[in-house]
């Protein structure tokens, strides 16, 4: 829950990246003055060659991006985008829609498909949507993380104490070396002192109910330290 609320946290005080693909330099100026207003970061590209380099340069949480461009087909672009990189959203804008144009941009998952002309609030609208939606792709990709991370760290104490009750030389090496033994686990710092501390009301609370058997090495534990 931790690592989630500073993700949020993070999320507040982040200024987008975006990259605008757009050879007519008028519309790219006044596009970027509205997206800057609105507390987006954003770079320009005027051709299709130099957004696929600033790709490579740097991470971009969202691309608008003109179909016709000068030197390689817009659509190019943004499909070599999606491929290497699908967090990035896609917003087309176009002075020239088609309906298969439109029906690729759909099946590659671009966000929206603006044809010109269209008014700054049309526009706005479109960024904060691809936006939004990113940022719940991402909410949703830390959620499961974080769902895998607590699986594992329960699979992870578990095994720990299971070897330690089969295992007389493990238990020997845990009890008299601690933590340097786990070097191996995936644990983090706080699992391992609760391990080597014998801190059962951790264990109960963050791993779940176990065995009699395996809670062996924290019963000893702690009746070391009590002695």
């Amino acid at each position: 829950m931790y690592a989630l609320q500073q993700a949020v946290r993070s999320e507040t005080a982040y200024r987008p990246h975006v990259l605008l693909v757009e050879d007519e330099l008028t519309i790219a100026k006044g596009l970027k003055m509205v997206m800057d207003e609105e507390g987006y970061d954003v770079d320009l590209a005027d051709t299709g060659l130099v957004a696929l380099n600033k790709f490579r340069a740097k991470s971009f949480d969202l691309m608008v991006a003109d179909l016709r461009l000068p030197d390689i087909d817009g659509m190019e672009v943004i499909e070599h985008v999606r491929e290497s990189r699908p967090e990035t959203k896609v917003v087309i804008i176009t002075g020239y829609p088609s309906v298969a144009t439109a029906v690729k941009a759909v099946k590659i998952g671009v966000s929206d498909y603006l044809r010109k002309p269209f008014t700054d609030d049309e526009f706005i609208a479109a960024v904060d949507t691809a936006m939004k939606d990113r940022q719940k792709d991402s909410m949703e990709k830390l959620i499961v993380e974080t769902q895998e991370e607590r699986l594992i760290q329960r699979q992870e104490v578990i095994r720990v104490l299971e070897k330690a009750s089969q295992d007389n030389n493990f238990w020997a090496e845990l009890m008299e070396k601690g933590s340097a033994v786990l070097q191996n686990y995936r644990l983090s710092n706080t699992a391992k002192a609760a391990i080597i501390s014998g801190d059962l009301n951790w264990i109960r609370i963050n791993i779940g109910e176990l065995t009699e058997e395996q809670l062996m090495f924290i019963y000893k534990r702690l009746e070391r330290e009590v002695w």
